[in-house]
């Protein structure tokens, strides 16, 4: 395993914490773990999507098996509790709202107490472990909210908490990598959001945010190495370090999801950075995930260039997973993660920092970083003038943006500009017109996505430990 440089230091013989904290497992080692997970997947089918039991419908269960599952999971969890004492308050609220199911007649599942009683930021210590239960969906994963149980651990070196505390404030983060997990995380979820779960209410604010780096790197890496070996790119000795790593990688991706994650609120913004609550044509949305992106490029560069061991890293990491696995991942309805890449790469080749030529990808190492913290500061562009303009313009200046790089489909109504549309509608349904593919894939990308179409389907349910749920 290589060993990692703190990034507070260029050369010197501190290292970081392993990421993958103690060793051992004491939640899924313990016999109750197996019991949990049976009857928590004993339960799941009976749920709805909206996580409720019809006990009317023609095949539903009786009534007292579904109890005897409960009561399994209600004993489970408190035989676990013990072992994680700093989840005891919410291991507590946890049972008394699995019982108030219960006394409910299981309707739809409401678990705002436990979910307010769990603070997983509260105290990030590399290596702790948690046992998470809650009636969820998972994002890019299981759409209804099952029930589901999760055993985690924090991910949290010391230099890493050196950089949150100094420099990347970002207190509600949580890298975490998977110990076990029930069917809805064996998807390509990798993420534990609270706003996931089934409540009766939503929170005033969350608290915190989980990305699992051990899956997001175990994804990269599989998925990089057959596009480098795909394209014949011929990679630095650190980069090849790195799809070779992946205790490497998942310290890298920490790192970058940290930085990320608060760029969303940091910079010329909209008052709603996230755009949860506004409808907007999806490219505003890949925009601000790649502004997020490579804003975090711009700064691993800075950090690279004050001798910060990860600098380098996160920045093939960044280029790598938006160039190769983004833009052919998922499918093309309004695929804003996807349009990102695309419209990385498409900079990069217009500005010569990548050629394909005679069937090979030729990367411009030293030029790459030059042009990619130019794309950043064309969007940076875009958000700062974006503050004068009426809304419907801004979406016009952004379409315009990204078509001057990619090119739209040949029916696309926005295209045609604002002539084309009825703008006496408001700018919501407008969005209307915009299509589920609006800018397709390349040729280059069309020919990469069916090279790369198996090996992106072998990392749904991936791990440290490879595809599959991981072994109890």
């Amino acid at each position: 395993m290589t060993e990692i440089l703190s990034p507070a230091t260029a050369s010197n013989d501190s290292t970081g914490t392993s990421g993958t904290g103690a060793s051992g497992g004491g939640v899924v080692r313990h016999p109750a773990w197996a019991v949990l997970k049976q009857a928590v997947e004993e339960i799941r089918p009976w749920q709805l999507k909206d996580g409720s039991i019809d006990f009317s419908a023609q095949d539903a269960p009786q009534r007292a098996v579904v109890d005897s599952a409960l009561d399994r999971v209600v004993r489970a969890v408190e035989d676990l509790s013990p072992l994680l004492p700093h989840d005891t308050a919410y291991h507590q609220a946890l049972v008394k709202d699995l019982r108030r199911w219960s006394d409910g007649g299981y309707a739809v599942p409401d678990f705002l107490d436990s979910l307010l009683a769990f603070h997983p930021a509260a105290e990030r210590t590399d290596g702790l472990e948690h046992l998470v239960v809650f009636p969820m969906y998972t994002q890019n994963g299981n759409p209804d909210r099952n029930l589901e149980a999760v055993a985690l651990r924090v991910v949290w070196p010391e230099w890493l908490s050196e950089l949150e505390r100094t420099r990347y404030d970002n207190p509600l983060f949580v890298p975490i990598t998977f110990e076990d997990f029930t069917p809805g995380y064996d998807t390509n979820s990798a993420v534990l959001f609270p706003e996931t779960v089934a409540v009766r209410e939503a929170p005033e604010r969350f608290t915190w945010g989980g990305i699992f780096c051990d899956r997001e790197a175990a994804r990269f890496r599989a998925v990089s190495r057959a596009a480098v070996d795909t394209l014949g790119v011929a990679l630095p000795e650190d980069a090849e370090e790195l799809l070779a790593d992946q205790e490497l990688s998942q310290q890298t991706f920490v790192l970058w999801d940290m930085i990320h994650d608060r760029t969303h609120s940091h910079g010329d913004l909209p008052f709603d950075p996230f755009m949860i609550k506004q409808r907007q044509p999806f490219w505003m949305y890949g925009l601000e995930e790649l502004r997020c992106d490579l804003t975090t490029f711009k700064e691993a560069v800075k950090l690279e260039a004050e001798g910060h061991g990860m600098g380098r890293y996160v920045q093939y990491a960044i280029l790598f997973d938006r160039l190769f696995r983004f833009p052919v991942t998922g499918d093309r309805v309004r695929n804003y993660d996807g349009l990102g890449g695309q419209l990385l790469f498409a900079y990069l080749h217009k500005h010569d920092a990548v050629r394909w030529t005679d069937n090979k990808l030729r990367i411009d190492w030293e030029r790459a970083p030059q042009v990619t913290n130019q794309l950043c500061g064309e969007i940076e562009q875009l958000y700062r003038d974006g503050i004068d303009r009426p809304k419907l313009v801004h979406w016009f200046a952004a379409y315009e943006l990204v078509s001057g790089y990619l090119s739209p489909h040949p029916g696309s109504v926005w295209a045609k500009g604002p002539d084309a549309l009825d703008l006496g509608l408001p700018p919501r349904k407008l969005v209307d017109e915009v299509l589920a593919d609006e800018f397709p894939l390349s040729m280059f990308y069309e020919a990469l996505a069916k090279k790369l179409r198996d090996v992106i389907a072998s990392t749904k349910g991936i791990t440290a430990h490879g595809t599959g749920r991981v072994a109890a």
